[in-house]
């Protein structure tokens, strides 16, 4: 009687790990290849985060945060998921280490949205009793020079009203502040800039995609050879402007919005108004532009001087 032939998927399970490499790097010399690897996540494989009192001169600690939530707005919505990761750096924009996450679920007032669950995985029966531990989220935060989220106007709005110490930490955004596309990157999603730099992770878990980020904002940029995160320092360094145009001719919008003007409609509880965020030794040269091309006469527009320790928060608006 022949014998029956393993399936693909048990000869794979019979190859050595090493040599998997070993095919994996035949491919990608061949030049018709690319290869993901999987990024590692575990957070045994990351060590415990040293006291910040015992880092040699010249290194800094910080935190890379995310949120998973309810909702889009932090008025109704509640965080079901949060993790934290802490990292060390230099003054020059290098990571050193990363260390264990922090991560952790909690039960929200309502059930969780069916949509929310198919996009994180998270449901009702993971949340039961859960109640994230406010005591260790503040002594970690308390530590950190830096906080730093994939999308900060959204994720400081949600930590600030979980707890106010996230109010007094200056903060930096990795999907704004990093010039993704004139990098070469067609997408500034933490899942497609991983796969441009070779790795691949299981997105919408907070603590995944805070390893995934940290991992890319370590790595050289193709073009410049900056690492990302000096970006980001030397953003969270900078004072910028919130200039406001409110009843602007409805006209002129769309020179508005080729100048990357954005528009809030006050159902936040700001002022209804087109509004952008520009560099202190702009402001100038945009108010000239408010005045000749949009109100045409002399205006005096709301602006407000924005640190880090403001920006993407409520605060800010």
């Amino acid at each position: 009687m022949p014998s029956r032939s393993r399936s693909p998927a048990n000869r794979l399970q019979k190859v050595r790990p090493m040599h998997f490499e070993e095919m994996a790097a035949a491919l990608e010399a061949s030049g018709r290849y690319r290869i993901l690897r999987q990024l590692v996540t575990d957070a045994e494989a990351f060590p415990p985060a040293p006291d910040p009192k015992d880092l040699p001169v010249g290194q800094h600690f910080g935190l890379y945060v995310d949120t998973e939530t309810t909702s889009l707005d932090p008025r109704s919505g509640d965080i079901i998921e949060l993790a934290m990761v802490p990292f060390t750096f230099t003054d020059d924009g290098e990571i050193v280490e990363i260390f264990q996450p922090f991560q952790q679920l909690q039960q929200p007032s309502q059930p969780i949205p069916a949509a929310i669950t198919d996009l994180t995985g998270i449901d009702d029966s993971m949340v039961q009793g859960k109640i994230i531990d406010l005591d260790a989220v503040v002594g970690l935060v308390s530590a950190a020079e830096i906080c730093v989220a994939h999308k900060a106007a959204f994720d400081r709005r949600w930590l600030e009203k979980l707890s106010p110490i996230f109010t007094t930490k200056p903060w930096a955004c990795s999907l704004y502040e990093v010039p993704w596309k004139e990098e070469g990157f067609e997408s500034a999603t933490l899942s497609y800039i991983g796969m441009k730099s070779g790795f691949f992770f299981k997105a919408h878990r907070a603590a995944q995609d805070c390893l995934a980020a940290l991992q890319i904002l370590r790595l050289p940029l193709p073009k410049s050879g900056r690492s990302p995160i000096s970006y980001l320092l030397q953003a969270s360094r900078a004072i910028t402007c919130r200039v406001k145009a409110p009843n602007t001719p409805y006209e002129r919008k769309d020179l508005l919005k080729a100048r990357s003007y954005r528009w809030s409609d006050g159902s936040d509880g700001s002022q209804k108004a087109w509004w952008i965020d520009i560099p202190e030794d702009r402001l100038q040269e945009e108010i000239t532009f408010l005045q000749s091309q949009i109100y045409l006469r002399p205006v005096d527009p709301p602006v407000r001087r924005i640190t880090a320790l403001d920006r993407f928060s409520a605060r800010a608006d």
